[in-house]
């Protein structure tokens, strides 16, 4: 635990990538099972994972993201996009896959499965879709610890143009909405973000106890 607590202490949000270091496929392989598995609402994962490398596309989304130098100079970016009213056929998907992984019929899950689908479907399309966002932050927080841990810098941004970004990327016609971008890579030695000393609330701020 104190090495996890050092870890994030060590991290922050990188402003300054150097663009000549790349992360390491194994260790790109790690930040992606860490973000396959995190934690999600019933374990639906209702959002997808776009992972771009086109150095081109990034050209695109940096002017869509505020003119942010991270978008084309990390090793790695990555949208999280939410599912847009996400419904019944993404909760067959997922029982169909617990099915298939515990070998269980889907019949013995029927009672969870409707009670699963009556809750989410009686919510209206927009809390649908503020649901399904919310869940993409449980992902980035998994990227972002994992990410501490191999000491691969990773800036989260929600300073961008959803619209343009997924107007860029084609997620309208996928039924996608992009709700965060993460950019990986290592510090660049020029940042002076890095020396900073990290404000956080104290403990006595930030805590209550009842």
């Amino acid at each position: 635990m104190n090495t996890f607590l050092e870890n994030q202490n060590w991290r922050y949000a990188t402003k300054k990538f150097d663009a000549t270091k790349k992360i390491t496929t194994e260790d790109f392989a790690t930040l992606k099972e860490a973000i396959r598995l995190s934690s999600s609402s019933y374990g639906l994962q209702p959002y997808k994972i776009i992972i771009i490398e086109n150095p081109e596309i990034r050209a695109q989304i940096k002017p869509a993201a505020w003119g942010q130098s991270q978008i084309v100079d990390a090793s790695h970016v990555i949208v999280f996009a939410n599912e847009l009213n996400y419904g019944e056929s993404g909760i067959d998907g997922y029982f169909k896959n617990v099915s298939q992984t515990r070998e269980v019929p889907v019949e013995s899950m029927k009672g969870y499965m409707d009670f699963m689908k009556a809750t989410i479907t009686a919510l209206s399309d927009s809390e649908r879709n503020i649901w399904s966002a919310k869940q993409t932050y449980l992902a980035l927080g998994n990227l972002m610890n994992a990410a501490a841990e191999l000491r691969i810098d990773v800036t989260p941004m929600e300073g961008f143009v959803p619209e343009q970004v997924n107007e860029i990327l084609g997620l309208n016609e996928l039924g996608l909405n992009a709700t965060l971008i993460a950019t990986l890579g290592y510090r660049h030695e020029e940042d002076a973000t890095q020396y900073f000393k990290k404000v956080r609330k104290s403990n006595e701020e930030l805590f209550i106890t009842l």
